[in-house]
């Protein structure tokens, strides 16, 4: 991208959980140059466009306006001009290192070299894929492995988005991982951040699959962050991967949804060991009834 004028206007929008896609949406349409979507601790998500400044800033939210008539619950947070900087600068400002757990520090690759000695390093490409690690549901299945994570133990990820659980579990001494994703266009994404983290990619099986459909492999730990309704068609699946010892930590679900999923645990003979909550979002580790 270039700019004679050495500046770019900027529209900032926001919306609730899971309308990421909807934002993209109408990045596209508004024919924004450049985006930086960013998890927020309270679960709602919020998307930087970036627009040449060859039009006035009035133009650019006109287009944008037009368009929002289409996506209720989307909403424009701020606007304003960079100057001098490309957008990515900006976003790099906006991913500054994040300790989580007693632990972990996750970092854009830009941060690298400037981790706490004392933490275990994840390196994440924000806005790459679900899972940052700036969003609680991730922060809670971070903290929750930490807990329950062996050496040498095989781990699955289901729904692995930007693929930090995996990250994390062969960070913290997995020996084996699964990393597993219905969307194909994640998985080269998901490389990507395994070779930014200088993981040893022979540990790893990293594929596209449907939740457990045909999955047929075992683990000590299987994480899911994702949403309830994948979840509780999920659930009745896992005992017979992580079996009578192993562990699986869910998350992914508001507080509020907690009933829902305990329900559903219970119907799959499953039992909660563990609980948190960060902010409005949950989390459980669970394991298979005896």
């Amino acid at each position: 991208m270039q700019n004679s004028d050495n500046y770019w206007w900027y529209i900032t929008i926001r919306s609730e959980a899971g309308q990421e896609d909807n934002l993209f949406s109408l990045a596209d349409i508004s024919e924004s140059i450049g985006t930086e979507l960013q998890e927020l601790p309270d679960g709602n998500s919020r998307l930087r466009m970036y627009y040449r400044s060859n039009e006035e800033i009035a133009f650019w939210k006109g287009r944008l306006l037009e368009a929002m008539k289409e996506f209720p619950g989307v909403e424009i947070e701020d606007w304003g001009k960079i100057e001098n900087q490309p957008w990515n600068v900006a976003a790099e400002e906006a991913f500054p290192p994040l300790p989580v757990g007693r632990g972990l520090v996750v970092l854009a690759p830009w941060h690298k070299g400037s981790e706490p000695s004392d933490r275990t390093a994840l390196y994440i490409n924000p806005g790459s894929a679900f899972g940052t690690g700036y969003h609680e549901s991730t922060q809670i299945v971070l903290e929750l492995l930490e807990k329950y994570i062996r050496p040498g133990v095989t781990t699955a990820d289901i729904g692995t988005g930007s693929g930090i659980l995996t990250i994390g579990a062969l960070k913290m001494g997995a020996g084996r991982a699964y990393a597993r994703d219905i969307d194909p266009t994640v998985i080269e994404e998901v490389r990507k951040n395994f070779e930014l983290n200088e993981l040893d990619l022979e540990k790893i099986d990293l594929a596209t699959g449907d939740l457990l459909k045909d999955f047929g492999h075992t683990a000590d730990i299987l994480t899911a962050n994702i949403l309830l309704d994948p979840l509780t068609t999920m659930v009745a699946d896992v005992p017979a991967v992580i079996g009578k010892d192993g562990v699986a930590i869910f998350s992914g679900m508001l507080e509020k949804e907690k009933p829902v999923f305990l329900k559903a645990l219970a119907e799959a003979k499953m039992a909660p060991v563990e609980e948190l909550v960060r902010g409005e979002w949950w989390g459980v580790a669970a394991k298979a009834e005896a």
